[in-house]
């Protein structure tokens, strides 16, 4: 009773403050519904980019990684850190110069029309498809398993999950197609404080049980008791996330996830200028070095009290050797109900349930703003006024919603929720990722160049992976070197293409002055601050840190130094081609 009440009464409380926020709002317009009028500041973004993208799929699915492969997963949020950084200097800045609302809307302006409907389907099958049901599963499995639904109910486990899933799908909708995209920040930002709380309590509670009563004495346990499951960077021969692959398929993936996913990027494109978009952006990619202690230790946790007897994991099945098949993406639900205390209970199924709904709000609220304004506005009915592009998103928000309720639980028959997330995704994302990243690179690409290289890169990605299975006869190529080679392959097309086909003029972006695009004067030292904490974190969980028997302060300490003579003379270099090329701009305007 006492945590269903501190249930309902944080979930009210977080429904009142976002009403109370966007009640003066003007839905009506396009604007103000998918781009909250252009009026967010620092705070509300970096609390809404964190809390979308940390929902129960990652707390449950990079946790049930952690739990069956250990640290190195932590790699899917270490260099989400870093592409978040080129979001904030690289990205960030032309988008908000174009005054665009959506990414298929700074394709048209570089490649013309047809790229915008291109695009716009394939973000359409990319949220409906490979990340609105994930967050629809994962939260009902999660919370189902918190507040034991099954038992009160009555049912079953596969009845249990139906239900939660048509209940979140439900609730969900109220925010995303009724409140706009300031309603589902302005409920992130709240969700948000209470999802550090709770997300931090856990390992410390989980850590206090497992070492008898002393948090010293249950870390000392993850790094004394099978340490190599605490190494940050995978360098082991079975390592799930090898040391090599976070400089191609992750790096890519996360390119392309925190750089041009609507989803994710339309939080940002809603700042009232670009200084304060560059602060929200880099306060939460601070925030996602930070979140490993929420994202992955609790995994390991995990993994060491079922080896000692102090948590029991359900189990999928058995193998033909009659082994059991462990539920890893139980894990992490599992051991939160073990060490929460039943008057907290209530409180973080309130916050993770925050979070679920703010990941599938923001999933529905950028899917309902590219149908609106890159299908309907653009292809259907041109001479549409705002209000009807407003309704149209909400009736296609509304029907989005209905068959994500319907997809979401056959994702149980998945062998790992957050792999399969990404597998799915990565048949289209660094294609589009790839495409957008010439076009900033290369001034004469040309259109034709994307056209061509966009299916290729589709296609080829499905057959090496889902039909050849990495398997090329003579090498096996791990799934995110696949990423990595179609790349380059991609590059490769687009670049012959330009050779052959160069445009007549080099594309100039044209500045529409919707916002202030001044950068903020210390994004490059708060950038250079973040690398230094990622170099901290990779060295402390070292052979050379705290892991290795020879393992010293020293050593981590001159690991740090080369980092940042790295990172002074990068910094250098980088200022300099800047100041060259103003001047040479400069010296062509007055010629």
């Amino acid at each position: 009773m006492i945590a269903m009440s501190s249930f309902i009464l944080f979930t009210l409380l977080v429904a009142l403050i976002s009403y109370k926020a966007t009640r003066q709002e003007n839905l009506k317009q396009s604007t103000g519904y998918f781009l909250a009028g252009r009026s967010l500041p620092w705070f509300v973004i970096a609390g809404s980019l964190f809390l979308t993208n940390i929902s129960a799929e990652q707390l449950t699915g990079l946790n049930g990684n952690a739990f069956a492969n250990g640290a190195s997963v932590m790699a899917w949020e270490t260099v989400a850190a870093v592409t978040m950084i080129i979001l904030a200097v690289v990205f960030l800045p032309r988008f908000l110069k174009g005054g665009v609302a959506t990414v298929p809307q700074y394709l048209e302006a570089r490649y013309g029309k047809r790229m915008r409907s291109v695009a716009s389907f394939i973000f359409i099958y990319a949220i409906v498809i490979g990340f609105l049901p994930f967050v629809l599963y994962a939260g009902a499995i999660t919370l189902g398993k918190l507040f034991g639904v099954a038992e009160i109910l009555g049912v079953s486990e596969t009845a249990a999950t139906w239900i939660m899933v048509i209940g979140l799908g439900f609730v969900g909708g109220i925010y995303a197609v009724f409140g706009g995209l300031k309603a589902v920040a302005v409920s992130d930002t709240v969700n948000g404080v209470g999802l550090l709380f709770g997300g931090f309590l856990v390992p410390i509670l989980a850590l206090y049980q497992l070492g008898d009563s002393s948090v010293a004495e249950g870390f000392n346990i993850l790094i004394t008791e099978s340490p190599e499951r605490m190494a940050a960077a995978g360098v082991g021969e079975g390592a799930a996330i090898p040391w090599h692959t976070l400089f191609s398929g992750i790096l890519l993936i996360n390119l392309f996830y925190w750089c041009t996913n609507q989803a994710i990027v339309q939080r940002s494109l809603g700042a009232k200028n670009l200084s304060e978009g560059q602060k929200g952006v880099l306060a939460a990619a601070a925030m996602k070095v930070l979140g490993v202690a929420m994202l992955v230790l609790p995994g390991i946790i995990a993994w060491h009290m079922h080896q000692k007897g102090m948590l029991t994991i359900p189990t999928r099945g058995f193998t033909e050797a009659g082994e059991a098949i462990l539920a890893k993406d139980m894990a992490y639900p599992t051991l939160v109900r073990e060490v929460m205390p039943s008057w907290l209970t209530g409180f973080f199924g309130a916050v993770l349930f925050g979070a679920v709904m703010s990941s599938f709000n923001s999933g529905v609220n950028s899917l309902s703003t590219l149908v609106s304004l890159d299908i309907y506005k653009q292809i259907i009915n041109p001479k549409a006024d705002d209000l009807k592009v407003v309704r149209m998103g909400k009736i296609f928000g509304a029907v989005t919603i209905v068959i994500c309720v319907c997809i979401a639980p056959f994702i149980a028959q998945a062998d790992g929720l957050y792999t399969l997330m990404r597998t799915i995704m990565a048949v289209i994302n660094v294609p589009i990722l790839t495409v957008i990243l010439v076009g900033i690179v290369s001034k004469r690409t040309p259109a034709l160049a994307a056209y061509i290289a966009l299916p290729i890169g589709m296609v080829s990605f499905y057959t090496a992976h889902f039909v050849l299975k990495g398997d090329f006869g003579f090498v096996q190529v791990h799934w995110l070197h696949l990423v990595g080679l179609n790349f380059l392959w991609m590059v490769g097309i687009m670049m012959v293409i330009r050779y052959l086909k160069p445009m007549s003029q080099p594309y100039e972006q044209v500045y529409t002055n919707q916002v202030e695009v001044k950068p903020w004067k210390y994004a490059v030292h708060a950038s250079w601050a973040i690398v230094g904490l990622l170099a901290l974190l990779y060295t402390v969980f070292s052979e050379i840190g705290i892991l290795g028997e020879q393992g010293s302060a020293g050593k981590v300490m001159a690991v740090l130094s080369l980092v940042a003579v790295c990172c002074f003379v990068i910094n250098r270099a980088l200022q300099r081609h800047n100041t060259k090329s103003v001047s040479t701009a400069e010296v062509a305007r007055e010629a």
